[in-house]
């Protein structure tokens, strides 16, 4: 089963799915309309609101709430990504000038609160008070992520410690979220609710250390963005620590001076030392682990085509190449 194949599989939910957003898009302000929609429309793979639909399938749910679920995950993805975009000063996101780069820094900041907070009305709407825990909490902690990145930028001492508690804020608590609020709405016990929750985790963690490699492997056509742009922005992932920690002399300094300064005008000889110190195959390493964990915590899952699918997914993060 290919990413292709589980796309067929959710197809029909996942029009429920952009049923809903299109509904909860909408805005009398022409501007917030003409800006989400470009947004919501402009690619990607949705893989976050896809996992809630397998996660609420694979534990038997049957109903019509994980649309709305579904769809609040995505809002609050998409609102994270404008203000992401303005942060980091991009002008490229899968293939497409970013919003900011059309409408400016200013009124990407306000769509993306108007998006934030229609995910909360949204929230309301789903009528149970521990789905709006479980994305309240989420939403903090990805705030809280977003700082601790804005701290560890420009700061060549950041550990892989420091790196990976970002990035298990940040991203994956998303997944997280979106996992566990499948079993919760299919009235699965704490069990089968904590075992979803930390595929989620680990599928998440999994997913964005490859995007990590990817920013020093890919090419822009299949990234979608600039390649290089962690580096240009200062921002320590993991093949830069790596390479920093099993580096030294005047290759160390390099490195430290890059990640101070941000700048693309060594890329060349320190995609060198990256390779020298095996910092490549490190984070290959280390976002296979995270996907093998993420595969045995759905062990316990009733056997059917969803679980076969999340299964698969574990597979797909890693071997992706945008």
């Amino acid at each position: 089963m290919d990413f292709k194949s589980i796309q067929d599989l959710v197809a029909e939910d996942m029009e429920g799915v952009n049923n809903a957003i299109r509904q909860y898009l909408h805005s009398d302000v022409a501007l917030i309309n003409q800006m989400a929609n470009y947004i919501i429309n402009s690619g990607g793979k949705r893989l976050r609101p896809i996992l809630a639909i397998l996660c609420a399938r694979a534990c038997g749910y049957s109903g019509e709430k994980h649309y709305l679920v579904a769809a609040i995950i995505e809002f609050i993805h998409t609102a994270t990504l404008l203000h992401d975009d303005v942060v980091d000063e991009s002008n490229l996101r899968r293939g497409h000038e970013t919003a900011n780069a059309i409408w400016g820094n200013e009124t990407t900041v306000l769509v993306g609160d108007f998006v934030f907070s229609r995910s909360f009305e949204m929230m309301v709407d789903v009528g149970e008070m521990r789905v709006m825990e479980i994305l309240a909490r989420a939403s903090n902690t990805i705030a809280e992520g977003e700082v601790m990145q804005l701290l560890n930028c420009n700061d060549p001492d950041t550990t892989e410690d420091r790196y990976m508690m970002v990035i298990q804020s940040k991203t994956a608590k998303l997944f997280e979220a979106a996992c566990q609020l499948g079993a919760i709405l299919a009235g699965q016990n704490n069990e089968i609710e904590q075992a979803c929750a930390a595929y989620g985790t680990h599928i998440g963690t999994a997913f964005q250390l490859k995007d990590d490699l990817l920013d020093y492997q890919a090419s822009p056509e299949e990234m979608g963005k600039n390649i290089g742009d962690d580096l240009s922005e200062g921002k320590p992932t993991l093949p830069l620590i790596h390479a920093l920690k099993n580096s030294q002399g005047s290759a160390a300094e390099m490195i430290r001076d890059a990640i101070i300064n941000g700048g693309k005008k060594d890329m060349q000889e320190i995609m060198q030392v990256i390779e020298s110190t095996n910092a490549i195959s490190y984070t290959e390493d280390s976002a296979n682990k995270q996907a093998q964990i993420a595969r045995k915590q759905i062990e316990t899952l009733p056997s059917n085509q969803y679980r076969d699918a999340l299964l698969e997914l574990t597979d797909f993060v890693n071997t992706r190449n945008n």
